[in-house]
């Protein structure tokens, strides 16, 4: 059995990247990387059989509350605008995150439904097969298909809109190359 530092220095840059592509906030994603990773080492962990995908769906169910807590937040926010005088400043840094080019892709996934977002990052940023996705999410096979589809054609039309080239082999549809890894920013 691995040790909690080799397991956070194995999974740290998965689960920080699922985290960032959910919630799209740089801190708010290494807060939830480290409170994912209190979980994990507080719970015993022998019984687990697939560790990347147990950790996964912890990070997934991180998030989920999060975006939960968070929209709570902005809702009682957005109730009570006469509160607060001063409207809020972008953060410096959240400006040069918005430049950098892998950023950009974090902005068209932001765009998604978090359903649709779950099911595209799980598959496509970790490889994760569609039955193991439909495990982590607790939800049917069929579900998560169907999830899929819905979210590669949605972010297919937000990337054309956005002016993305979609390269794609000769007679080949975009629901059968899956991931956009032929795509150029012009």
């Amino acid at each position: 059995m691995e040790t909690n530092r080799e397991l956070f220095e194995a999974y740290n840059k998965d689960v920080y990247r699922t985290c960032y592509y959910m919630v799209h906030d740089a801190a708010d994603a290494e807060d939830l990387t480290q409170d994912v990773f209190i979980t994990v080492f507080h719970t015993n962990r022998e019984n687990v059989e697939h560790l990347k995908a147990w950790i996964m769906k912890i990070t997934v169910n991180h998030c989920l509350n999060h975006l939960k807590r968070k929209r709570t937040l902005q809702q009682k926010i957005s109730d009570n605008l006469y509160l607060f005088k001063k409207s809020p400043e972008i953060p410096v840094e959240r400006l040069i995150e918005q430049r950098e080019t892998s950023m950009e892709w974090a902005k068209y996934l932001s765009q998604l439904p978090v359903k649709l977002r779950m099911v595209i990052t799980l598959r496509y940023m970790h490889d994760f097969s569609l039955a193991e996705v439909s495990d982590l999410l607790s939800i049917p096979l069929g579900t998560t298909k169907s999830r899929l589809h819905k979210g590669l054609k949605v972010l297919r039309r937000i990337l054309l809109e956005a002016g993305v080239q979609i390269e794609r082999k000769e007679g080949e549809s975009y629901e059968k190359v899956g991931e956009y890894a032929g795509a150029s920013v012009k």
